[in-house]
């Protein structure tokens, strides 16, 4: 292929297609490299459906994207993890579509040895197992309801666009803070601890959410750096860790109260539902309601048997108040002169009413009154 030369008249013949470009850089790398053995740890791996491969090989100074295809997997054994130290064998290229450049690995072989990066990540997290920054025992419980969160993200991220949506549409009251970092990339590492230690100066902050969209370990290096995991265990409030995707697991996940698989489901557990809550509320009502009708019922009814109870305890005392009147009655008239009267007795009295009982007090010739039972007569004494 002869491409236009740069000294040609019209810059749109001069001008190269970015097809052309890539095609050619293709060739002189096949050409003038060759199949190469490459010696690096394993980082980003991914293994599709389709039974390719798809990694990263890195040292302390570069990286270098890979692939292998299935026919190359099939023979390569169990596929490598995150962290292992490998030599691999094959051909390095240009991907044109994207103008990549990458080794497309036939061979690959582990070296038995864990790379540098999995060595300081395995130190760092032992380090943070010694201090109790991982036991389970000191995660806090989310408040129910957050009225203010901290976020700290990318302010450029898709990151903190999906938990200003979310936490919008669940909550339009809630009030977020986001506090600017980088989140990869050099000088990430001090402005996360920076923003973190920025929340402990804040007032009135319910939760405090950290997070970034995916990427690959290189990516989320800095979510696994000490310092920042040690910073985020510092924090004075329940803290929400959403670094990557679902699949992606950085230190600072464990360190965190709460791990969320996405910025969006760290949103979604730091935010209270409005629908949800009104439900509830409706559903609270309706039950005390219900739980309010049951007591006065049962009130009611305790009522009634009460009143029932006591009419008849008062029948009872009426009824024995009258039957014992009816006897004090009954004995009284029994001892009444006018009972004695009535069976044919009289009582004499003089005329001052004093009762004449013997016959000393009957004095010839005077009158006295004869009391019998239907009245009275005057009579004298002879």
């Amino acid at each position: 292929m002869r491409a236009p030369s740069l000294f040609e008249a019209s810059p749109a013949d001069a001008a190269w297609s970015v097809a052309q470009v890539t095609h050619l850089a293709r060739q002189v790398v096949e050409q003038g490299i060759g199949p190469v053995w490459v010696r690096g740890e394993i980082s980003g791996f991914k293994a599709y459906s389709s039974g390719h491969w798809y990694f990263t090989l890195r040292d302390a100074d570069a990286q270098l994207r890979c692939v292998m295809w299935k026919s190359s997997t099939l023979r390569a054994g169990p596929a490598p993890v995150d962290g292992a130290e490998v030599f691999a064998r094959g051909m390095p290229t240009v991907w044109e579509e994207r103008g990549e450049f990458r080794l497309n690995v036939t061979d690959l072989l582990a070296t038995t040895a864990i790379g540098a990066q999995q060595l300081e990540l395995e130190r760092i997290r032992k380090a943070l197992e010694r201090d109790g920054l991982l036991d389970p025992a000191r995660k806090r419980a989310l408040p129910p309801l957050s009225q203010r969160i901290a976020v700290i993200t990318s302010v450029d991220g898709a990151a903190l666009r999906d938990i200003i949506t979310v936490s919008r549409k669940r909550w339009p009251a809630v009030e977020l803070l986001v506090i600017g970092s980088r989140v990869q990339g050099e000088g990430a590492e001090d402005e996360l601890v920076r923003a973190l230690r920025i929340v402990n100066r804040l007032e009135a902050v319910d939760v405090c959410i950290i997070g970034r969209g995916g990427g690959s370990r290189e990516d989320l290096a800095a979510f696994n750096a000490e310092a920042v995991c040690r910073a985020l265990a510092e924090v004075r409030v329940p803290t929400i860790s959403a670094v990557g995707h679902e699949t992606d697991l950085s230190l600072c996940d464990y360190v965190a109260d709460v791990r969320a698989a996405t910025p969006s489901a760290a949103a979604e557990l730091a935010v209270a539902d409005r629908t949800a809550v009104l439900h509830r509320a409706d559903s609270m009502g309706t039950r005390l309601a219900s739980a309010l009708r049951r007591r006065t019922r049962l009130a009611a009814e305790r009522l009634a048997r009460t009143a029932d109870r006591m009419q008849a305890s008062l029948q009872r005392l009426l009824a024995d108040r009258r039957s014992r009147i009816e006897r004090f009655g009954a004995q009284l008239d029994a001892l009444s002169p006018l009972r004695v009267l009535a069976r044919g007795y009289g009582v004499a009295q003089d005329a001052d009413g004093r009762v004449l009982k013997r016959t000393a007090d009957f004095v010839p010739g005077e009158s006295f009154r004869l009391r019998i039972t239907d009245g009275a007569i005057t009579a004298r004494t002879e």
